[in-house]
Order: structure tokens, then C-alpha cells, then sequence
């Protein structure tokens, strides 16, 4: 985890020190952030900007293998049309003012190989911003047979809620699926999302 002010760092340690099945771990603050991935060896990293660039406050991170970047922002559509999620490092995006339920559930869906996007850094006037090259990478990513699974739902009808339920998650848990589902399918809505798995052979009707 990392951020610059002492109440930001206080305020992330306490939503993740406070959620079940997660571990806080911590490293001198006066470190580098790959020093202190180095030394503590996460499998995610919470990084809050807080204004900074990126690729100043990754530092020496490179090694997509390496530790899931979950990014807290000012502008969550910015990173996304500068092409975050192509480097590899970033696998979540999402607002400073994000709620700890919304920020739980992004560090358990990038840990679990997903991309976690807030819904508010979609849509079309996210769409419109990114640009047709940045939609262009996204859409060649795989979906999951998760996230497949949730698509099939999303045919049917099924809002978070029920998703949720019928696959035994937290409501957070299956819109930050339902995000990564519109991401690489490229789709502004959830029924363009649907309508790019037909066209794709995903869904079957």
C-alpha cells in the first residue's frame, strides 16, 4: 500500500485491516515502492496517486508477473485513455472518493486475475474518451470462464444483485465482473456487452 499523506495511509491500512480473508502488510515508508515490494513481497499493491503521475509513483515496478496494482485516482477515465491496463501492472482503477466495500472488492477481483474498473470509468462518454486504439487493445483481452458465466447472466436479464446471489459474491464483487465484462468486450452498455459475446461465439443463444 502506498500513499503520501499519513491520513490517506491510515484511512486505505483500516479498510484493508478490517476486511475478512485480506492481510495488511506493511514495509518503512521511507523506502521506494519496489523496495517495499521487494521486502514484503504483496500480491497486491493499493497505491493512491493523490495527484502524482503513474509512472512516478510506480517507480521502478515493471515486471507485469509481479504484484496486481490496484490505483486509487483523481480521474479514473485519464488513466484508462492513457492505456494503464495495456502495461499489465495496473489491474484496477478507481476513484479516491471509492467507498471501502468498492476498494475491498477491487483488491480481491485483481488478486483473483481479474480487471476491476469503477462503473463510473465506463460507459460511452468513457468510450468516447479513450479512443478507438485504447478500446482496440482492450477488447483482445480474454474473458474468464467467470466472467463468461456472469455475461450468460447478463443475457438473461439479471441485475448485480441476483448475480450476485446465484454465484455466492459480494454485490461489489459482481459489478467489478460486469466492469471487467464491458472493458474487453469494448462495450459502452451492458446490452452491447451481451450483443458483442453473440458476435463473438460467447453466448449462445
Amino acid at each position: 500500500m502506498s500513499a503520501r499523506s499519513a491520513a490517506a495511509t491510515a484511512r486505505l491500512e483500516g479498510v484493508v485491516a478490517g476486511a475478512r480473508g485480506l492481510r495488511l502488510v506493511s514495509a518503512p515508508p521511507e523506502l521506494s515502492l519496489r523496495r517495499q515490494v521487494l521486502a514484503r513481497h504483496p500480491d497486491v499493491v493499493l497505491l493512491d496517486l493523490q495527484g502524482e503521475r503513474l509512472e512516478a509513483a510506480i517507480g521502478g515496478l515493471r515486471d507485469p508477473a509481479g504484484p496486481a496494482v490496484v490505483v486509487l485516482a483523481e480521474s479514473p477515465r485519464r488513466l484508462l485513455a492513457d492505456g494503464v491496463l495495456e502495461r499489465g501492472l495496473v489491474r484496477a482503477v478507481l476513484p479516491r472518493e471509492a467507498p471501502p466495500g468498492e476498494i475491498v472488492a477491487a483488491i480481491e477481483a485483481v488478486a483473483a486475475g481479474l480487471v476491476a474498473l469503477h462503473p463510473g470509468a465506463l460507459g460511452s462518454a468513457g468510450a468516447r474518451s479513450a479512443g478507438p486504439a485504447t478500446l482496440g487493445a482492450e477488447a483482445a483481452l480474454p474473458l474468464t470462464a467467470r466472467e463468461i458465466e456472469v455475461l450468460g447472466m447478463m443475457a438473461d436479464g439479471l441485475g448485480n444483485k441476483v448475480i450476485a446471489a446465484r454465484l455466492g459474491i459480494s454485490a461489489h464483487t459482481a459489478k467489478f465482473h460486469v466492469a471487467s465484462i464491458m472493458t474487453k468486450l469494448g462495450a459502452g452498455s451492458r446490452t452491447e456487452a451481451v450483443t458483442l459475446g453473440l458476435r463473438r461465439g460467447l453466448l449462445t443463444i
